[in-house]
């Protein structure tokens, strides 16, 4: 059973081997207007050098010395019907040479036709047409197993039906034709090297902009989060001193609720120093200007987004036409207001990513407190872009990469097994 399942199995590897013979390795080549004006220019000088050498050689008698002392008659096809062949001959060989990038291999097969019809007498003939035809279809034709094929059998045929003692090309051009292709060949390659050094040199070009484009990115949005963290650390100092002021006032008169104060102002100092331990080592834009009031004072900024406002969040992007499903699992416990911030941040993008992205998926939001991390999931059932949706650049994702290494924490991304995709944050917790 094993035996008939391998020798099965070879003969369907067989199969597909033949097969992919005649499969295209590449699109086939749509020639420029410049190719196809060189194309016919080509036709038409061969056509008409071949054409003027069968009207020329028509009713003549050939002489050849093929040994030392030994001469041969050579005769070539006479009278008018001779004639005519001879220009058929040469009009079809030239004339395929305007297709020889379209159809290389279609080209070799109708000049290699053409060549073997020839008359050994007469085979310059179509013996360029056909060095031509070679050359295009090594270089342009996208069936290349095929080609590979092709190639040796065409040269074979026409190398087997020439006259071994008579040559087909006149001593003097040997010459020409050894080195016509060699300067052709330098030319090729020292074109190819230039190309390549220049292609070279625009990669490394590319590559430094793009990574300095990367630093610049993230160097802006560490500025960004150094800027909400900086507004957190500045609203809780803020309150801080409007309960101490107020603490100072009823110390007197209301002890029990001077202590309140005086506690709001210990919790709110807490929580400035944990926000303080985060934002060290983040640099903020040198542009920042301080915010005021009206009247020129100091104005207190409105404290950031956290976890408690995500149902205000879904409610806003259940108006757009998205469900969005929330859930809240384990036991609830206060935050710093920069984790909020960062868990905040990563469903608002995770979300606003889904409505432009994947119109007509169904969202869930899933947000789980444990012993010691926090664990926000945010995932979509897939669609389809949204009319006018521009193409992300992925900064979004590097910013809340970069907000949430702040904690120590981690983001990840992907498509879904099931479709979709999928976005989850893990935010590690410091003991109480």
């Amino acid at each position: 059973m094993n035996v008939r399942t391998g020798l099965e199995r070879l003969q369907r590897a067989a199969r597909h081997r033949v097969r992919d013979v005649w499969l295209a390795s590449g699109p086939p080549l749509r020639p420029t207007r410049r190719a196809w004006r060189f194309d016919v220019l080509v036709a038409l000088t061969i056509g008409t050098a071949t054409v003027y050498y069968g009207v020329d050689n028509a009713d003549n008698v050939v002489v050849r010395e093929i040994a030392p002392g030994v001469e041969r008659v050579m005769t070539r096809p006479n009278g008018p019907g001779g004639m005519a062949f001879m220009v058929t001959l040469a009009f079809i060989a030239s004339g395929a040479l305007v297709l020889r990038r379209r159809c290389p291999l279609a080209v070799l097969c109708v000049v290699t036709a053409a060549t073997l019809a020839t008359p050994q007498s007469v085979l310059r003939l179509t013996f360029y047409a056909f060095v031509i035809a070679v050359y295009s279809a090594a270089v342009y034709s996208p069936y290349r197993a095929a080609t590979l094929a092709a190639l040796p059998v065409s040269v074979l045929l026409v190398s087997a039906s020439g006259n071994p003692v008579t040559p087909i090309v006149p001593n003097e051009y040997i010459a020409l034709l050894i080195l016509v292709p060699m300067a052709v060949a330098s030319v090729g390659l020292r074109t190819w090297k230039l190309r390549t050094d220049e292609g070279h040199t625009r990669l490394t070009a590319l590559e430094r902009e793009q990574a300095e484009a990367l630093r610049r990115a993230v160097e802006h949005e560490r500025a960004r989060i150094a800027r909400e963290l900086h507004d957190v650390v500045t609203h809780n100092v803020s309150v801080m001193i409007i309960q101490a002021g107020a603490a100072r006032q009823i110390l007197r008169t209301s002890p029990g609720q001077a202590g309140e104060a005086l506690l709001a102002v210990e919790a709110g100092g807490r929580a400035a120093m944990t926000e303080l331990r985060h934002v060290m080592g983040l640099l903020t834009m040198a542009d920042e200007s301080e915010v005021t009031g009206v009247d020129g004072s100091v104005a207190v900024p409105a404290p950031q987004p956290g976890l408690n406002q995500l149902e205000t969040l879904v409610g806003r992007v259940r108006d757009t036409g998205l469900p969005v499903e929330l859930t809240v699992t384990g036991r609830l416990c206060p935050l710093p207001p920069g984790v909020e911030l960062a868990a905040y941040r990563v469903v608002q993008e995770a979300l606003t990513n889904t409505v432009k992205h994947a119109t007509g998926a169904i969202a869930a939001v899933t947000v789980e407190y444990g012993p010691d991390r926090l664990r926000v999931e945010i995932t979509d059932t897939g669609g389809h872009t949204s009319a006018g949706a521009a193409a992300g650049n992925g900064r979004g994702l590097i910013g809340l990469r970069e907000r949430l290494a702040v904690y120590d924490g981690t983001l990840i991304t992907g498509r879904r097994l099931t479709g979709g995709y999928r976005v989850e944050a893990l935010i590690p917790l410091e003991a109480p």
